[in-house]
């Protein structure tokens, strides 16, 4: 371990701001879209589990359409977790604004701001994004992808960090459509200089909306430092906005899940209808066969055999069985 690195972590110490406010309308859901499951698990709880695995105690979220529902799943987590609200869906500058409080209550911290619903970013990106831009105003996480379309572009300046601009999809000419560096929509920031720079935001004469990303032309303006980051796993940048992509999300999710027991020793020779929530543990040499569903906080032991076809949720099986 590298316990410098950890110690200038902890040193300084970082708070963590999530968005959470979209309606999720194409989700088709009663629910907002940051409830809308992966693997058994709501896409905002993917994300608050990242923010404090990475050493993160101090985390908001800003809510927005049918809040209640957010804030009362978000009082079942095993940490706590602020909320406030945005009452009108003015972009994610305002929504932002609307966390002015914990900003001001944070001052001389740093703040990483994340996407409730892009369940893929890791603590790890978030301590290398930390690490990358201790010394910087505002550190923009981004990913290379192969199709990069609708996506912002990074124009980097000529040292191959400092952050030029990020051009949106309608205003990118020909060359710099080609480049495959996005913008992920997560940043970190000083948050004294988030807080001065969202006092000059203006609204969008198009949208009528305050864009986050505006900041940091307001930020390169004073002088200071913006840097991006590029995560190496471009799944980061990953999100769902209809059940299709939430699909897909789930067995992206399913196939890593299923890889990193198969790495620790369990047996799925088969992967066929095999999901295994993020919460289970199995101990190593027991097969599980096609078809079986494992949820909860289930804990099976060794040398057993699972399914075909079983559903395991929050049982404790003891080693040597055979469910059959």
């Amino acid at each position: 371990m590298n316990y410098e690195r950890v110690f200038v972590f902890m040193e300084n110490k970082m708070c963590a701001l999530i968005l959470a406010g979209g309606e999720g309308t194409r989700m088709k859901s009663n629910r907002p879209k940051v409830l809308a499951e992966v693997l058994f698990k709501p896409l905002i709880h993917w994300v608050t589990d990242a923010v404090k695995n990475a050493g993160i105690d101090d985390i908001c979220v800003v809510t927005g359409s049918k809040r209640e529902f957010v804030e009362e799943y978000l009082k079942t987590l095993p940490y706590p977790v602020e909320t406030v609200f945005q009452p009108e869906r003015l972009g994610t500058g305002h929504a932002v604004m609307m966390a002015k409080s914990f900003l001001e209550a944070h001052k001389g911290q740093k703040i990483i701001i994340l996407g409730g619903d892009a369940p893929f970013i890791s603590s790890d990106v978030i301590k290398a994004a930390f690490e990358a831009g201790k010394d910087t105003a505002c550190t923009v996480i981004t990913a290379e992808v192969d199709e990069p379309k609708g996506y912002g572009r990074i124009v980097r300046d000529k040292d191959g960090i400092s952050l030029k601009a990020i051009a949106e999809e309608k205003e990118a000419d020909d060359e710099t459509k080609k480049i495959k560096e996005i913008n992920s929509g997560a940043y970190c920031f000083d948050a004294d200089t988030l807080t001065e720079s969202l006092g000059k935001l203006t609204k969008s004469a198009k949208t009528g909306e305050y864009y986050l990303t505006d900041t940091i032309e307001i930020i390169k303006n004073s002088g200071k430092s913006v840097i991006a980051y590029k995560a190496e796993n471009s799944d980061v940048v990953l999100g769902a906005n209809d059940r299709v992509q939430l699909a897909q999300l789930n067995e992206k999710a399913r196939m890593k899940v299923l890889e990193m027991h198969m790495r620790n020793g369990v047996s799925i020779p088969c992967t066929d209808g095999v999901i295994i929530g993020t919460d289970v543990k199995i101990g190593a040499n027991t097969v599980i066969l096609p078809a079986t569903v494992i949820r909860g906080k289930s804990i099976i032991g060794s040398f057993c055999e699972i399914g075909p076809a079983a559903l395991i949720d929050g049982r404790i099986i003891e080693d040597g069985i055979n469910t059959k």
